[in-house]
């Protein structure tokens, strides 16, 4: 590798991507990496040592002048891809303006117009429906177990093994992801019990007959594929089950889609691949392209808590408000689709990689939320890694899973960028 460049001047999404400068982590990555060592919180675990700058599309440029193509979008957050200009057009003209106003105490006209948005993409079934918004997916799913214990009177919840809901300790009572997670904060919520996911006749079978009665249960809360768990895409009859043991037990159900949201499979929420409706979707992540926000979507004649009883200093943000209506624009204006053609190509492209290297044992997703299985963590771990020093950002998920989760804006060139980055790991790994 050369000695330290200066950052390329241009557009820097046109710029060609992978392009490494340096060893890696270059020079001043390892500066900031030491810096951040001395003061940041431990708890915070780092996938790989990369020192982001800047960033543009699905390119982003370390401190060293490094160009990484992105292939993860800060865990499916950046859904528009990075600083897109309709996005950092609609952030400047509303932190002109107003940058903050309490919505929980006043009238933001933002605030009601980003809700009217959400509400006109759920799906019809669902009827009439209200919004909160929040800052986060974690605090949106407590939200949500707070409304439906408030809606039903009822105190337990159900949720599943593999299940990542967020980790302040309501949200945490619900992920079931990794011990680590849970390990040393207990105890956590009562009245939460998992199930396999996938199996929702589990919960009849052994959870109602012995441990759990449905009139005590006030919300089943699943992902529709779920995220943190490795990219599982359940079987056909899961969420029509959900739905039926729903309604015979006035149970409410609660679609989680903070990672599967906002377009990433190919339509604007996920659920809309099965055949049924939940009565509460979350959403976060990818909903305002990189600002902090999120939402509980419910039905109307749910949503009847009283002023005062649920509340945010800060959720609904009028700067981050004005991202989601754009990043809202930019999904219907093209980027729904664009993910469903572009995961076709990827699936297509990945499954012809699995018929020439045995260690990928299998393909599955929806549009750009695919996720490859290898034999065990290890092998995953180091993929991704591996894909990391060739300019490449994938994530790992599940016990042996690596994701692929990149900016909506994604084109099929970079794409095939990624496919054969894959490739050539692959095939050295086997060698």
């Amino acid at each position: 590798m050369s000695a330290v460049t200066p950052l390329p001047e241009g557009d820097l999404a046109q710029l060609p991507t992978p392009h490494l400068a340096t060893d890696l982590p270059g020079p001043r990555a390892k500066a900031a990496i030491a810096r951040d060592a001395m003061v940041a919180s431990p708890s915070m675990g780092r996938v790989y040592p990369l020192v982001p700058k800047r960033a543009a599309g699905c390119v982003i440029e370390d401190v060293d002048g490094n160009r990484f193509l992105d292939a993860n979008a800060g865990i499916a957050v950046n859904s528009t891809g990075h600083c897109h200009p309709a996005v950092v057009e609609a952030i400047r003209e509303q932190s002109a303006s107003l940058l903050h106003y309490c919505s929980s105490d006043w009238y933001l006209p933002i605030y009601a117009e980003l809700c009217e948005r959400l509400v006109a993409t759920v799906p019809a079934e669902m009827g009439a429906a209200k919004v909160f918004l929040a800052n986060s997916g974690t605090e949106a799913v407590e939200g949500a177990i707070k409304l439906a214990r408030y809606a039903t009177k009822r105190q337990n919840v159900i949720a599943f093994f593999g299940a990542f809901h967020g980790r302040s300790l309501g949200a945490l009572s619900l992920t079931a992801s990794k011990s680590k997670y849970r390990g040393g904060f207990g105890p956590l919520t009562p009245g939460v019990y998992h199930a396999p996911y996938g199996d929702a006749a589990y919960i009849e079978r052994l959870l109602f007959e012995h441990v759990c009665a449905p009139g005590d249960v006030a919300a089943i809360i699943a992902e529709p594929i779920q995220g943190e768990g490795g990219y599982i895409v359940p079987p056909a009859d899961f969420w029509p089950t959900l739905r039926r043991i729903c309604d015979d037990h006035g149970i409410v159900l609660i679609a989680d889609e903070i990672q599967s949201g906002m377009g990433r499979t190919g339509t604007f929420w996920a659920i809309e691949h099965e055949t049924v409706t939940p009565d509460i979707i979350l959403a976060g992540k990818g909903i305002a392209s990189g600002l902090p926000l999120s939402a509980i979507i419910a039905r109307e004649g749910l949503m009847t808590w009283g002023p005062g009883q649920h509340g945010s200093t800060f959720g609904g943000n009028p700067v981050a408000c004005a991202a989601a209506l754009a990043t809202i624009d930019l999904l219907e204006a093209g980027l729904v689709d664009a993910a469903r053609a572009l995961g076709d190509h990827f699936i297509t492209g990945l499954r012809a990689l699995a018929a020439r290297h045995a260690s990928l044992l299998d393909v599955r997703g929806r549009g750009l939320m695919i996720g490859l299985e290898f034999a065990d963590h290890d092998t995953a771990e180091a993929i991704e890694l591996a894909c990391y020093r060739r300019g490449v950002l994938v994530l790992t998920c599940g016990p042996s899973s690596i994701r692929l989760c990149p900016p909506l804006v994604m084109n099929t060139a970079q794409a095939d960028i990624v496919l054969a980055t894959l490739d050539a790991v692959l095939g050295e790994m086997a060698d």
